[in-house]
């Protein structure tokens, strides 16, 4: 149950009681393919109805692995050049798919007006790291080139993501600084990542029980991907973080990676980069994909992509907004 020691939303305790009356199994606990599903199950029950869209296509590109499957959403059939989203899943690197995410990808496609391209990365603990950094980065690459598939001429990138996705947004950003794409990343906006040891931090103790994702799920998550902890595509801040580009990052008040995003935003700040950040009180991790059961989600989910919107419009009136 949700602690009195911390400022709970109202809708965010009924959600968690009612978790907490049901009694589920964690997603440790259960076959992987068992925790695939009960993620996409919680998606039908929790989240918001999708947007209409003018365009929502699946397609895909290659990637070193294979195919990497995309989707494509836009507000318009054709536009003119113009920048492109590029959205990675969260997930724990283990769960999450084009299906659980696609209310999401069509709010952010909806309130931005810019075209989206979801990417279905390969997933542990069939395809290890380093397959997921491996294929965000392909997918990234390939659509800065403009491929003829997408119908759209890109001029830049803005890279988003939730959870293991925003860990993967500040990867795949990191790596088209240090090896430029065919057009650059202008704006990336990770939303409560994953970007150092989490277990150094406050909020995981603090919110390691009771508030959704646990320190057992987070474990669980861990030891599946099999990642080398010292690696810089794994945990990001590890390394040179002089060129990044201008960031929005927001994190959930009641959330165990709160404290990873906070310390990751103070970090870029003192590097003297272009930084929002928005923390979100009283709220819990995964809320931009609960917002039937979370309705002050929404709020909070259109804060955030209004930041991302007023960063691209201060990049384009400096002359760096891939316009």
């Amino acid at each position: 149950m949700a602690s009195d020691d911390h400022y709970v939303r109202d809708d965010v305790r009924a959600f968690l009681d009612m978790l907490e009356q049901l009694g589920r199994p964690g997603v440790e606990e259960l076959p992987v393919e068992e925790g695939r599903e009960g993620m996409r199950t919680m998606g039908m029950l929790a989240e918001a109805e999708p947007r209409d869209l003018a365009v929502v296509r699946d397609l895909s590109c290659p990637g070193p692995g294979g195919e990497i499957p995309l989707r494509l959403y836009d507000t318009r059939e054709s536009r003119g050049p113009g920048p492109c989203v590029v959205f990675i899943h969260g997930g724990g690197f283990v769960i999450g798919d084009l299906e659980v995410y696609h209310a999401l990808c069509t709010e952010i496609c909806h309130q931005l007006d810019l075209p989206v391209v979801s990417v279905d990365y390969r997933l542990a603990p069939e395809h290890p790291f380093p397959a997921a950094p491996d294929d965000c980065e392909a997918a990234a690459r390939w659509i800065a080139g403009s491929p003829a598939e997408l119908g759209r001429e890109i001029t830049g990138l803005v890279i988003t993501g939730d959870s293991a996705g925003g860990n993967l947004t500040i990867v795949t950003t990191n790596q088209l600084c240090a090896e430029p794409a065919a057009v650059p990343v202008i704006v990336q906006a990770p939303i409560y990542p994953v970007a150092d040891d989490p277990a150094q931090h406050r909020s995981f103790f603090d919110f390691s029980d009771g508030f959704l994702l646990t320190g057992a799920a987070m474990a669980w998550f861990t030891a599946q991907y099999a990642a080398d902890p010292q690696d810089r595509r794994n945990m990001p801040m590890i390394g040179d973080c002089s060129g990044t580009p201008p960031t929005v990052i927001c994190t959930a008040g009641l959330d165990p990676l709160r404290d990873s995003g906070r310390n990751y935003a103070a970090h870029l700040i003192g590097l003297g980069i272009d930084v929002t950040y928005l923390e979100f009180a009283g709220n819990i991790h995964g809320f931009t994909t609960l917002r039937k059961a979370i309705p002050s989600g929404q709020e909070d989910l259109e804060s955030f992509i209004a930041a991302i919107k007023l960063m691209l419009t201060r990049q384009a009136s400096q002359g760096k907004g891939g316009a």
